[in-house]
C-alpha cells in the first residue's frame, strides 16, 4: 500500500501478545475522537481504512458506540494487533479486522455501503495516483449522505508551514520521490472529482488537518 518509507514513518513496536504499539496513535487518539464526535454520524456503519495497530479503532468504538466499526489493514500482523486491542477494550461494536488494500482499484465492491469512512496518516505515505484512487473508491463505498473524514499532514496551498513538516516531507521524498505531503488544493479537487461535497477543513493538533466531505 505505502511507498518506500524512512525509519521515522509508520512506527509500530511489539507489545504483549499480538498487539503492536504506535506512539503517534497515543498522541492523537483523543483529538481524533473529538473530531469524530463533532462530524461523524452517531449511528450506522463505519469503515476505517488502514487501521494500523488498532489503538484508534478501539478508542473510536468506545467513544461512538452507535457506530458499528469495520477496521481494515493489508498487513496480517497489524490485523492481529487490531483484534487484540478490540478484545482488550471489551467493545462489541467492532468487526474482526479485514484485509483491504485501499489503494487498489475496485475495492469498494468488497464492502457494504458505509455511513462513515475514516482514514488517518496514510495519504502522505502513498503516491499521488494511489491517493486519488483511494479517495475515488471511498466515495463509491459511501452510502448516500455518508461522510468521509481524512486526517494527516498536508501542504497548505503549496506551502509547508512548519520546520518539522518540511523535514518530514523531505525525508519521505528522499526515501521515495513518489510520496510526500499532498496539497490542500489538490485534495479539494480530488474530493470534488470523486462526487463528494467538501464540507470543511479542520485545524488539528501538531499542524495536522482534518478533511470532512459528504456524499450527496
Amino acid at each position: 500500500m505505502t511507498g518506500k518509507l524512512p525509519p521515522t514513518a509508520s512506527i509500530a513496536l511489539p507489545m504483549d501478545g499480538a498487539k503492536l504499539h504506535a506512539p503517534a496513535a497515543d498522541r492523537n487518539r483523543q483529538a481524533l475522537c473529538d473530531l469524530l464526535l463533532a462530524y461523524a454520524p452517531s449511528t450506522g456503519t463505519a469503515l476505517e481504512i488502514a487501521s494500523g495497530t488498532g489503538q484508534h479503532v478501539a478508542a473510536f468504538a468506545a467513544a461512538l458506540p452507535g457506530l458499528y466499526w469495520q477496521p481494515t489493514e493489508p498487513d496480517a500482523a497489524r490485523r492481529a494487533s487490531i483484534d487484540g486491542y478490540v478484545a482488550d477494550a471489551g467493545v462489541t461494536n467492532v468487526a474482526p479486522a479485514m484485509m483491504l488494500d485501499a489503494t487498489a482499484d475496485g475495492w469498494h465492491g468488497s464492502v457494504a455501503p458505509q455511513d462513515l469512512i475514516f482514514l488517518s496518516n496514510l495519504l502522505h505515505l502513498i503516491p499521488t495516483p494511489a491517493a486519488k484512487c483511494l479517495i475515488a473508491q471511498a466515495a463509491l463505498a459511501l452510502a448516500p449522505g455518508g461522510t468521509l473524514i481524512l486526517y494527516g499532514p498536508f501542504r497548505r496551498v503549496g506551502q509547508l508551514t512548519s520546520d518539522g513538516d518540511a523535514k518530514f516531507d523531505a525525508e519521505l521524498r528522499s526515501a521515495d520521490p513518489a510520496i510526500g505531503y499532498k496539497d490542500t488544493v489538490d485534495m479539494t479537487e480530488w474530493l470534488g472529482h470523486a462526487g463528494l461535497k467538501p464540507v470543511k477543513i479542520i485545524e488539528m493538533p501538531a499542524n495536522n488537518l482534518g478533511f470532512i466531505a459528504r456524499k450527496p
